[in-house]
């Protein structure tokens, strides 16, 4: 059993070969309509630091809310940081996290990861959820290339995301997307929370 864990560890595929973690759980509204749930499991021992600040945003209350304020259906749905298009969320935001990316999973499709600024350690509380396979465009590649971390995956719901992909979009001078990718009417999540405990 010990070699067993030892050896999901030690792999990409970490939470596809059996080693649990925590589990989140986002509830997507979007206009009065409800788009249904996405659970993510948390590859809690391989990126520490990345599940712990992430986590601490759930328990916060952090997330809920925000809105999803990028789909580029070809590449990222990304959320985590603004309660409407350019509001900014500011209040109990955290001091950036060290970046973990060489720890991470690759990024393929349903795995979620850390956004950031260019500089590696500058990621606080915006995530995305790749839609596509993006590996190894966003892997770790060395100090050249430092990537991306990502740290869990989407279990449940991945059927929530493709429904996300599909919404009308507008250009989105924020970021250098070749396709509009700035909601029209942006999905939110009501509320993020860990799967099995309340607040």
């Amino acid at each position: 059993m010990r070699t067993f864990a030892l050896f999901c560890l030690s792999t990409f595929a970490a939470t596809a070969a059996g080693c649990a973690g925590t589990r989140v759980a986002f509830d997507i509204v979007q206009g009065n309509e409800d788009l249904g749930r996405i659970v993510i499991e948390l590859t809690d021992a391989r990126t520490p630091v990345t599940v712990a600040n992430f986590l601490r945003y759930v328990d916060d209350g952090f997330y809920d809310g925000t809105i999803i304020h990028r789909v580029n259906p070809e590449y990222v749905i990304q959320g985590g940081g603004y309660t409407a298009i350019a509001e900014l969320k500011t209040e109990g935001l955290r001091p950036p996290i060290k970046l973990e990316a060489e720890r991470g999973l690759r990024h393929v499709r349903g795995t979620i990861g850390m956004a950031r600024e260019l500089e590696p350690d500058t990621a606080n509380s915006q995530f995305f959820i790749n839609v596509v396979d993006n590996s190894p465009k966003l892997d770790f590649d060395g100090p050249r290339a430092p990537g991306y971390c990502a740290f869990g995956r989407v279990v449940a719901g991945l059927e929530v995301v493709d429904r996300i992909r599909t919404v009308k979009r507008t250009w989105n001078r924020e970021y250098p997307d070749k396709i509009r990718s700035q909601p029209l009417d942006p999905p939110i999540v009501k509320r993020a929370y860990r799967l099995g405990a309340s607040r």
